[in-house]
């Protein structure tokens, strides 16, 4: 199997220029508001809709749990009436009261069970949407091509996949349930308090237009400050997993002072939005209640009036004082729902952003005419191809050449001579803007990326290595080998007497970062992985660019014994390491300017001679 795991981020690298907090979405301003608000929630709504039946469940339950708490304070009511009937006549009808006190006990109880079964129904709705939104993100990872990689940093992709999946997660196992109460209890208690008295009601629904456009003004202040909160969490996590891999440079050169301004000026960012939107979502409560204190005060002064007119007894005023402090509380409730709302909406849109993002071609759509090649030989031909990351600046220009089956093929040149690019397109990480690439003869889009992939190996200047052992490091070549295969690899890879002098040899654990090894080990563990996988065309890339001479002559060994029989494409800057090679094509600005044996480009004196000649002119 082909290693196609992508490279760790470069140590101590910063972000990508064109990088930028809130992704593909662009830069987000304070003050800027969510993208389209609507469209997100209807999204979000169709991942619910998959669990419909426990959702009209749910809502079921709420509503009896909910009417059940709003009758309460009614029968309530009547049992004050009943006591105060009973002092002023002298005799207490403690049946009456009895009845009464066990149908609101029996009320408490159904209120209280409906509760937990919709709560526990949501718990079990929330997390299967959120189970789903996670796994539609990490296969989407899978399938993005690398050049959505090269304009998002790990910190914001982390950022979506954690901080923004957990705050839509709160928000479906509680916002929901309790937009629905709050919705069922303001009708519910409206209801009730009709049933007491009409002009006490109109008195106490006087706040709802009052409340109304206060939410309204602060959601519309607070929408922008939510989704500029999550697009800054995620520049913030990026720098800060930048400078803890890159921490050794970062001392090295003294740059403590520069990066630490870097992130002062993102979580300054961070604190003027989260600041903004958390001031402005604590202002509902306080405000709402403001005005249903009033709203409280009015209706008590008119109770009093009423009750010295006889108009309404006692126990219904007390019912009614409470129906008007429930009733001004689910209010209270819809604002912070609302508000959460806005939270929840910026972090699904930027979630939605990552699961519709534009995959690679052809991904989860394999050609019509697909090819499934088995016994390849390694015969690749490079048909007039052009290809630019953009299309006004190409990279390579009406390339071609073969590579035959068994041949070894250098590829040299200055940086930025297309080198690299040529192995990416030969991948398919990329796709070709205009001519074609064969293996054997088939062109590679009429095969699919799995089996296309499958007959490559891969050695890089970056070595990745997993927090696993060595071992299953260099099992990830090929997940069904054997321990015996293993350690076979490791020793035509020259690692075996060193691994096996380690404290636990081959199950070694190999720390987060790959510290606990040095360079040109963890570089042979990764010639052993590509050995394992036996696959028919190898790629080796700048393999020993990072290491003393004395390892490179044993890498370049296990190199040796890597390549042996197979097509393989050897990109070096080190011209010493590429003398043998069957063929040296030699690149520059996009184009093959010479090509041969090393002693027949040193021959003609030309492009390929000025550079080897400048490498060993001391020598």
């Amino acid at each position: 199997m082909a290693e196609m795991k992508q490279q760790r981020q470069a140590p101590g690298s910063r972000p990508k220029a064109n990088a930028r907090p809130g992704g593909p979405a662009g830069k987000m301003m304070p003050g800027e508001k969510a993208g389209d608000f609507k469209k997100t929630m209807k999204t979000l709504i169709r991942y619910l809709a998959v669990y419909k039946i426990r959702l009209i469940i749910v809502f079921l339950f709420t509503i009896g749990s909910t009417l059940f708490s709003v009758i309460s304070p009614t029968i309530l009511g009547s049992a004050t009436d009943v006591v105060v009937k009973g002092l002023l006549s002298g005799g207490m009808d403690y049946g009456a009261l009895l009845y009464i006190l066990m149908i609101l006990l029996a009320l408490y109880v159904a209120t209280l069970l409906f509760g937990v079964v919709q709560g526990w129904l949501m718990a079990d709705i929330s997390q299967n949407v959120i189970y789903t939104l996670r796994e539609k993100m990490s296969d989407k990872l899978d399938r993005l091509p690398l050049k959505y990689f090269d304009t998002m940093t790990h910190g914001e992709i982390q950022s979506r996949m954690i901080n923004d999946i957990e705050t839509v997660n709160q928000s479906l196992s509680a916002s929901l349930t309790q937009m629905i109460t709050s919705f069922i209890t303001i009708v519910g208690i409206l209801v009730m308090m009709i049933r007491i008295s009409l002009i006490m009601t109109a008195m106490a629904v006087l706040v709802i237009p009052l409340s109304m456009l206060v939410i309204r003004v602060v959601v519309a202040r607070s929408q922008g400050y939510f989704k500029n909160q999550q697009a800054f969490l995620g520049s913030v996590n990026g720098h800060v997993e930048e400078m803890y891999t890159g921490h050794d440079i970062i001392k090295a050169f003294n740059r403590e002072d520069e990066s630490e301004k870097v992130f002062n000026e993102y979580n300054d960012k961070l604190y003027e939005s989260a600041w903004k939107s958390q001031f402005l979502s604590s202002l509902m409560m306080p405000l709402t209640g403001f005005i249903g204190n009033l709203s409280y005060v009015a209706v008590c002064l008119l109770g009093g009036f009423l009750a010295i007119k006889g108009t309404i007894s006692i126990g219904n005023i007390q019912a009614f004082i409470q129906y008007v402090r429930s009733f001004n509380h689910p209010i209270q409730q819809v604002a912070n729902v609302v508000n959460q709302l806005q939270s929840t909406a910026a972090a699904a849109e930027r979630i939605f952003e990552l699961i519709e993002a534009e995959e690679e071609v052809g991904i989860g759509q394999e050609p019509e005419q697909e090819v499934e090649l088995e016994d390849v030989k390694g015969h690749v031909y490079f048909d007039h191809v052009s290809f630019g990351y953009k299309e006004d600046e190409p990279v390579l220009k009406d390339f071609s050449f073969h590579a035959y089956p068994g041949q070894t093929v250098a590829i040299v040149g200055p940086t930025g001579a297309g080198k690299t690019t040529l192995v990416k397109l030969l991948m398919r990480f990329y796709e070709i803007n205009k001519g074609a690439i064969y293996v054997d003869g088939y062109d590679i889009t009429k095969l699919s990326r799995e089996n296309l992939r499958s007959m490559f190996g891969m050695v890089l200047q970056e070595t990745w290595l997993n927090n696993s052992s060595i071992r299953e490091n260099i099992r990830y070549g090929c997940p069904e080998a054997t321990d015996e295969e293993v350690e076979a690899a490791g020793k035509a890879a020259y690692i075996d007497h060193f691994v096996r002098a380690l404290p636990q040899g081959y199950d070694m654990p190999i720390n987060e970062e790959a510290t606990n090894l040095s360079q040109g080990q963890k570089q042979l563990i990764t010639i052993a992985r590509a050995i394992l996988s036996d696959a028919p065309i190898m790629i080796l890339d700048e393999a020993t660019s990072s290491v003393d001479t004395r390892t490179e002559v044993m890498i370049q060994q296990a190199m040796d014994n890597l390549t042996k029989g197979r097509t393989s494409f050897v990109i070096a800057h080190r011209l010493s390491t590429i003398r043998n090679a069957d063929h040296i094509l030699v690149m520059d600005h996009g184009n093959i300017v010479e090509q041969g044996s090393h002693e027949e480009l040193l021959a003609a004196d030309g492009f390929y001679a000025n550079l080897y000649n400048s490498q060993f002119a001391e020598s």
